[in-house]
Parts: C-alpha cells; sequence; structure tokens
C-alpha cells in the first residue's frame, strides 16, 4: 500500500536538514501497531540509517507526565457512588453496581467535555425539558435531580480523578512539544482530541494524515470512495439494504468510476448458520496457511462465533493470538472462585462442593490423583446417603464411610473464615477471599497459569485502591461487586505467538496484514446497536455538547473503510438466515456488493468455499471413536458383556444401542443426590418393611389380624422412624403406606389360602445363560407349595392397570422371566402397592414357555453381537431415554 511510504516522503522532504536525526519529531499513532511500518517506510525512503522520530500513542505519551497529586481511582469512586444510591434509596431493588458505573461514566463524560450544569436543580430540569421536547413530569425531574447532586457532589472537591488527571495532562503535553507533530487517523477525532491539537497548534506545526483523504484522491480507491460517499449521505442505512435512491447513488457513481479502479479487494460468504459461518472461517484460515499467509487478522463481530472458530482451530491444532482477550468472567481461573463463594453463601451444597473438588486449582500443590480422588469419593458418599448440605453433616459421614475424604472436607471448613451473614468493607472481603483462596490451594493453582497470575494482581491491585473505603456490604453486595470487576477487566495470552490473531475493528487501524477475516457481518454486528445507555437520549445529549450516538457508527464506518483501504484479502463472512429467517448482510458491504454488480463485477460471494466446505473438515485421529458412538456400532470381543442384569435384559429389548450406551460403553447415569424424598425411596422402605415383617411372621394364617397389624405397623415406624426425623415429607409417604396395611394382609392370606408359603426374601440369583454370559440379579420374593412348586413375586408401588400393560406384549418386559429362569418358577407375577388395593398381576402366557422364549431370545441375540451384527438404535424409547444425546437418532 502506498500510503506509509506517502507519509514518509512527506516527513522526509520537510526534514531533509536533520537527517538522519528525527528524534526531534513526534508520530501520534493510533496503536503501536503502525510504528513498523512507518518506521521501514521512514528507512527505505532515506535510503541511510536512520535515528527515528518519537512513535507513541495519545494515551501512552499521556502515561510518562508526572502528576502533581495521587488521583482516586474509578473503583473508589464507584464505590462512593454506590453507597449514595444505596443510602439514599433511589433506585430501589436495581443493580446499583450497574447503576453506580453508568452514572460515574456520565459524570466523568460531563467533566472530559467541559459541560457546566446549571448551579439550580430546576434550570437543569428545564434544560432536559426542553431538550427531550416533553412536557416535564416525575421521571424527568428524578433525572435531573440525581444527575445534578451527584455530578457536583463528585467533582466539587479538591480531589483528583482520572478524568481531572487526563485534561491535566494534555495541557501539560501540549506545553511541552516544542517540535512539529505528525498524528495518523482514520476518522474524525473527538472533541477532546481536536481541543489539544488546537493547543498543539499554537505552538507547533500539526499535520494530520487522514487515511480517507489519502485514499480519496486515488482512482484505486474510486470504489470504496465512492460507496461510502453514499454511506455517508445516507441516513437510511441502519439495518436495511440500501433502498431504491440509494441505488440509483450508486448507478450514477458506477458510471463516474475511473477505468483504472480496481474492483472490491473483498469477497462475502453467507452462511446457513452459525456452525457454517465458523467452519468456513476456519477452513478459510487453513487454507491461507498453507498459501505461505503468516499475518493474519480474524476481526471479530460476533464473539458467539468467534467461540467456535476458535475451537475449530485449536481441534486443526491451530494456535490463536487473541488481541482482543476474555473478560475474567469467562475464564477457567475464575470458575472456582466463583464456585467457592457459591459454596459459603448456598452452605456447602453438595454440588456446589463438588464443582469446586472438581476444578484442577484446587489444592494445586498436592498431586491431581488425591483432588481427583477426593472428588471421586465425594460424589459416591452423597449419592449413597442422599446428604445434600453442610459441611459437618459430611465429614461426619465421611468419618464413618470414607476416611480418606476427611483431610479434604477438614481443608474446605478451616478455608470458611468469613460468613455470608457478614457486612464488612470491600478490602476486608477482598483480603478474606485472598486468604481462603492460598488456603485452598487455589492461588499456587493461579500462579501457574499466566490468567491466574492476573488475577492475582488484580486482587490484590483492587483491595489496594480500596484499602480507605469503609462501606459495609453484606455477602450478596459484595458478590454483585466482585462479579462486576470480573466482567469489566480483560485477559490477554501473550505467551502466545501465532500467524493467526483475533482483534476489533478499533485495533486495525492503519495496520496491514496478509489476509483479513471478518466474521459475523450481518446488519445486528457491523455496526453494532446503537449504544443509547440509560441516560440521555441524543437530543439531550446534543444540547449538551455530548457525543451522540451515531459518532460510534461513523467511526466503525471509517474503521471498515481504513481496513479494506489497507488490505488487499479480505473475506467477510455472515449467516445468511437465522432459525430459518432472512439475515441481511451489513449495510456498509451491501454498498459495496451493489456498486460492485452495478460496475459489472461479480456479487463479490466467494465461489469456492462452499464446495470446499464438506471435504477440509478436520477429521478425528483415532477413528475408533467415531466407531465408537455410531449410531450402529459393533461390540468388540473384549468389551462384550459376560453378565447381564434383568433391567440390562430389558434395555437390549427396548433398544440395542441404548443398552451397548449402557453396558458396553458404560455411560450409565449416576444415581441421582435424592434432595427430597420421592417414590423410589417409599418403594424401598416398602421392601424393607415386607422383608422384616415376613420374617417375623412368616404364616399369617396362625397370627390373629389384630397383631399381625400391629407388628406390620411398628415395623413399618421402625424403618420411617430415620427419615421422619431428617424430612417431614416422610410423613405424607408412612400414612400412605399404613393406609394400604389392611389390604397387603388381606392379599397375603388369599396366598397362603391358596397354598402358597412365603419363603425367601432379597435373594440373590445367578442363571447360566451359556457357557460366555450369566444372567444376574436379586428377588423381592418367591414363595413355594406343597407340591414343590415356587412362585416369584416382584413388588411394585405402581398401578396395576400400568403393571397389565407391561406385560401385555408377550418379551417385552422379562423381569419376572428372568426370575422365574434362576428358580425354575411355574409362577411368577408383580405385586401392585398402589392405592388402596393390593393385586397380583401375572403374564397371561405359562410361564415355563415364556421363560424358555425369553432365554433362546438372549442367547440368540448374544451369538449374534459375538458375530459382528450391529446394535441399532431403533427409536422406541427416544422420548425418555438419557442417551438420545449420544445416539441422535432423528435428532432427537
Amino acid at each position: 500500500m502506498p500510503f506509509y511510504p506517502q507519509i514518509a516522503q512527506h516527513i522526509l522532504a520537510h526534514h531533509a536538514d536533520e537527517l538522519p536525526d528525527l528524534r526531534g519529531l513526534t508520530v501520534l499513532l493510533p496503536n503501536h501497531y503502525a510504528a513498523q511500518p512507518l518506521a521501514r517506510a521512514l528507512s527505505a525512503a532515506a535510503g541511510v540509517p536512520l535515528l527515528l522520530p518519537n512513535m507513541t500513542t495519545l494515551a501512552d505519551a499521556l502515561l510518562k507526565i508526572p502528576l502533581p497529586q495521587a488521583i482516586q481511582s474509578d473503583m473508589q469512586r464507584v464505590a462512593q457512588l454506590y453507597q449514595v444510591l444505596r443510602d439514599q434509596g433511589w433506585f430501589g431493588d436495581a443493580d446499583l453496581w450497574g447503576v453506580a458505573s453508568e452514572l460515574l461514566a456520565l459524570i466523568d463524560e460531563l467533566t472530559r467535555y467541559a459541560v457546566v450544569l446549571p448551579l439550580s436543580e430546576a434550570e437543569f430540569a428545564e434544560q432536559l425539558t426542553a431538550a427531550y421536547q416533553a412536557k416535564r413530569g416525575e421521571a424527568m425531574q428524578f433525572e435531573a435531580r440525581v444527575v445534578h447532586e451527584l455530578w457536583f457532589a463528585m467533582n466539587h472537591d479538591a480531589s483528583w480523578h482520572t478524568v481531572k488527571a487526563e485534561q491535566y495532562r494534555l495541557a501539560a503535553w501540549a506545553a511541552q512539544l516544542a517540535t512539529p507533530l505528525y498524528v495518523l487517523r482514520t476518522s474524525d477525532e473527538s472533541i477532546v482530541e481536536t481541543r489539544f491539537l488546537d493547543l498543539c497548534s499554537e505552538n507547533i506545526e500539526v499535520t494530520v494524515f487522514d487515511l480517507r483523504e489519502m485514499a480519496r484522491g486515488k482512482d484505486q480507491y474510486a470504489w470504496l470512495n465512492s460507496s461510502f460517499a453514499v454511506g455517508r449521505a445516507s441516513a437510511r442505512l441502519v439495518g436495511l439494504k440500501p433502498d431504491l435512491r440509494d441505488i440509483e447513488d450508486l448507478q450514477t457513481l458506477a458510471r463516474q468510476l475511473p477505468a483504472s479502479a480496481r474492483l472490491p479487494n473483498l469477497q462475502l460468504f453467507p452462511a446457513q448458520g452459525l456452525e457454517q459461518e465458523a467452519e468456513a472461517a476456519e477452513v478459510q484460515i487453513r487454507r491461507w496457511l498453507l498459501a505461505g499467509k503468516s499475518n493474519i487478522a480474524v476481526v471479530v463481530q460476533d464473539r458467539l462465533v468467534a467461540r467456535r472458530v476458535r475451537a475449530l482451530l485449536e481441534r486443526a491444532e491451530v494456535r490463536v493470538q487473541d488481541e482482543s482477550g476474555w473478560t475474567f468472567s469467562t475464564l477457567a481461573v475464575s470458575t472456582p472462585l466463583k464456585v467457592w463463594l457459591d459454596v459459603l453463601q448456598n452452605d456447602f451444597y453438595y454440588q456446589d462442593v463438588l464443582d469446586l473438588l472438581k476444578s484442577p486449582f484446587l489444592f494445586a500443590v498436592a498431586p491431581p490423583s488425591d483432588r481427583k480422588h477426593a472428588a471421586f469419593l465425594f460424589e459416591q458418599l452423597v449419592r449413597k446417603h442422599g446428604v445434600v448440605a453442610h459441611i459437618s453433616s459430611f465429614i461426619k459421614l465421611a468419618q464413618r464411610e470414607s476416611p480418606e475424604l476427611v483431610p479434604a472436607l477438614q481443608r474446605l471448613k478451616d478455608a470458611a473464615t468469613q460468613g455470608r451473614n457478614q457486612k464488612l468493607p470491600l478490602v476486608d472481603w477482598l483480603r478474606g477471599l485472598h486468604d481462603s483462596a492460598f488456603a485452598l490451594g487455589l492461588g499456587a493453582g493461579w500462579a501457574r497459569d499466566p490468567a491466574g497470575q492476573q488475577l492475582l494482581q488484580l486482587l490484590k491491585q483492587w483491595a489496594d485502591d480500596l484499602k480507605d473505603n469503609a462501606t459495609r456490604l453484606s455477602f450478596g453486595e459484595w458478590r454483585r461487586w466482585l462479579s462486576q470487576q470480573l466482567d469489566a477487566n480483560t485477559f490477554r495470552d501473550m505467551t502466545i505467538e501465532s500467524p493467526v490473531r483475533f482483534t476489533h475493528l478499533a485495533a486495525t487501524r492503519w495496520r496491514q496484514f496478509d489476509a483479513v477475516l471478518l466474521v459475523g457481518c450481518d446488519a445486528t454486528h457491523l455496526p453494532a446497536p446503537l449504544n443509547v445507555g440509560q441516560w440521555f437520549n441524543d437530543g439531550v445529549r446534543a444540547t449538551l455538547g455530548l457525543p451522540v450516538s451515531a459518532a460510534q457508527q461513523h467511526q466503525v464506518r471509517d474503521d471498515l473503510f481504513g481496513l479494506l483501504a489497507m488490505n488487499d484479502t479480505v473475506l467477510a463472512t455472515w449467516q445468511s438466515t437465522q432459525n430459518g429467517d432472512i439475515n441481511l448482510l451489513s449495510p456498509y458491504l451491501e454498498m459495496l456488493r451493489t456498486l460492485s454488480v452495478l460496475a459489472g463485477g461479480s456479487d463479490l460471494i466467494d465461489p469456492q468455499l462452499a464446495r470446499l466446505l464438506p471435504h477440509a473438515r478436520v477429521r478425528v485421529a483415532d477413528a475408533s471413536l467415531l466407531e465408537a458412538i455410531t449410531a450402529n456400532p459393533r461390540v468388540p470381543a473384549d468389551r462384550l458383556p459376560q453378565r447381564i442384569s434383568p433391567s440390562g435384559y430389558n434395555s437390549l429389548v427396548a433398544c440395542p444401542y441404548q443398552f451397548y450406551a449402557r453396558y458396553v460403553l458404560h455411560l450409565n447415569d449416576l444415581e441421582e443426590v435424592r434432595e427430597t424424598l420421592d417414590k423410589r425411596d417409599y418403594g424401598t422402605w416398602v421392601h424393607k418393611i415386607l422383608q422384616l415383617f415376613h420374617a417375623e411372621i412368616p404364616l399369617l394364617l396362625n397370627v390373629p389380624a389384630d397383631v399381625a397389624e400391629a407388628t406390620l405397623q411398628r415395623i413399618s415406624r421402625e424403618v420411617f422412624e430415620q427419615a421422619l426425623e431428617s424430612d417431614y415429607l416422610a410423613h405424607a409417604w408412612l400414612l400412605r403406606w399404613e393406609k394400604l396395611i389392611p389390604a397387603y394382609l388381606n392379599w397375603q392370606r388369599e396366598q397362603e389360602t391358596a397354598g402358597w408359603r412365603y419363603t425367601a426374601a432379597e435373594q440373590g440369583m445367578e442363571f447360566a445363560v451359556d457357557e460366555q454370559l450369566v444372567l444376574k440379579g436379586r428377588i423381592d420374593r418367591f414363595d413355594t407349595d406343597a407340591n414343590g412348586a415356587i412362585c416369584v413375586l416382584d413388588y411394585k408401588t405402581q398401578s396395576a392397570t400400568g403393571l397389565k400393560a407391561k406385560l401385555a406384549l408377550a418379551g417385552e418386559d422379562v423381569q419376572l422371566v428372568c426370575y422365574a429362569l434362576a428358580k425354575d418358577a411355574s409362577h411368577a407375577a408383580f405385586v401392585s402397592l398402589d392405592g388402596e388395593k393390593v393385586s397380583s398381576i401375572a403374564p397371561v402366557e405359562a410361564i415355563p414357555d415364556l421363560a424358555a422364549w425369553n432365554l433362546a431370545r438372549l442367547q440368540t441375540v448374544f451369538e449374534q453381537m459375538r458375530s459382528g451384527t450391529p446394535l441399532p438404535a431403533n427409536g422406541v424409547t427416544c422420548e425418555y431415554c438419557e442417551m438420545k444425546g449420544l445416539c441422535r437418532r432423528g435428532a432427537c
């Protein structure tokens, strides 16, 4: 590009007598990246070694100006505003930290742009009424009161803050400059920058190199100037395609383009959804890398797409240098911090504790295997016993059943030095967080991680900034403050060097790349939505002399102009459809596309990329992994189960793929921690009660009815006793069971009258299906008669109707026949313990025949599996299956 050589020639021509020493000159850059190409251009134009000018950004130059006094940090000022807002009670239950931050930004903006409010609040309210062009009302008076009072309170004291420091430094630097100043820009300066340059112009020569003006006079950029000229003149651009008047303007400009004008150095890719946009971006980046490009910019407009692109690049082993960075709230290092505060707030709720134990930053000094083992033991413990909260309860339980876990739990308890019911200044909350983080080993883990190191520095810096703030905050207020800080601070990993860098549009000013990829270029993201804010609309802002929201879009437009002017290879992607609806291209890019078509060129759509996508996807190195989760897998010989339970057989019948996922891959859902009593607990208690009852009274016909009922009542209360102490819902389940006791005793007497005698309960079973497979389970109960016949029974706290439906289709539910096989039983039935009636529900078919048929089917199916027959997902149970996300049959 000719821009840097043009600047270099101008500087050298005006300072030829000073060569080779140009150190007396100052060049104000939009960013540090512009320094290197300008230095190269100066050296090339001079033809001799040079002592280069002072090339700096405005922000860095101002930091070198010493201040006559210390300044109050913005964090301190927000905390002061928060206390005022809380004490005044102006905003009720609103997020006061957010309101305080917005108000501080407005107050600083008023100061920065030298806005002086009237001394009278009433006069200010009248000013707002005129600007809003509305009748004066309570809302407007409230707004005037809040802004007026807080602006005067925050600005009329002797303390300095960041804006006062900025104003002092601008004036001081302008006074210090004694040699010519050169400025590189791509868009209009702010009022503050204009005032600074005006001050400089009073003493020295100031030369501004405006990229827009430099490109405007060159034929090769005529297409760019033409389309953006329409964009500057049109108020119809935001979120819309060019309308008829814009098209007419573009037609006129297309006819006027000189013959030397190049067509746009831009290609477009309309994606069908987020995933295709991310895939297209990733494939194009790899194409550029293969072509030898070593400086690729990914200019992010849509952060969601950017996350997916980054993940795809990492899968392809392409590292990314991220100039934009990520807020600390989204980083892994912040997760254990937030989870620890959840632990404290929720009184060691088991899920929070488990999440904390799974963090790789916890107990960082110890071997990772110790922490993982502690997480495993804790999860097994809470799932087995259903204890859901309180660290003392966890420790007590671990001491009894898992002593290895106690040290880890005790360490968590010892670190909880701050309670959720305290009210403390922010500095004390921060110090407590710092101390507990190191007690938990988080500090050591952070110290090994670049983002963690910066987080530790932030915690220290925040504590230093707030050491004089005495506002006492509750735990909830402190958490909301911390969340705001994690959202407001950004981490950039400077340790990564890569030819691919993610950046944002403003950071591309005056930069050249080998190739540029713009992602998320729809009308919603480019330009971004207007940042109106909570305070004052554009009419009021214009009246007060503040910049209006349109200025933000003008800057975006100019930055895009500069990017396209500086770079020859640019691809812009956007999702042309979202959720089935048309999603418009950015109006700025739509202008370029329309102009290209009108000038006899193409519509700029990339003709190859869409065709390449199916063939350019990165393939997983371990193909066996894909085979393992395909919808029609074959079971490897070494993973074929050698034991199967009745529930496993039921799963095999319901859906072969479900059986494969559960019993071959062992992806069964873990037992849920039941935080309240439910029907499963009820069924467990009923089984236990009946086992104890029949062990004490095996034959009911020999016992008086009142004695039998009293015995069953007593045993029931003994079994329910522990649950009654810990959960009030147990009373309801006990009452439900007690209502059923007379019906159960009647059913048992009928069973005995029919000749059946209780024999055993909760008995393990094993049955050899063939030489390589064993059927294993536990039988609820079996009875025998005088002839030695056996009847297996399975208690169910389900309705008789539901159980009949289970048995309606022979072989669909195999639980009873599996028990019958193991005991060589001639009879089998479910016992329905539901409602106010107890009944036996038996299959219609003869049990021996049904058992033989199911045995033959199980043998056949396993022989087929051994021979390599695939296990399909048949789609029968998808609605309730926990494996549907794995097989994805029919995208269910």
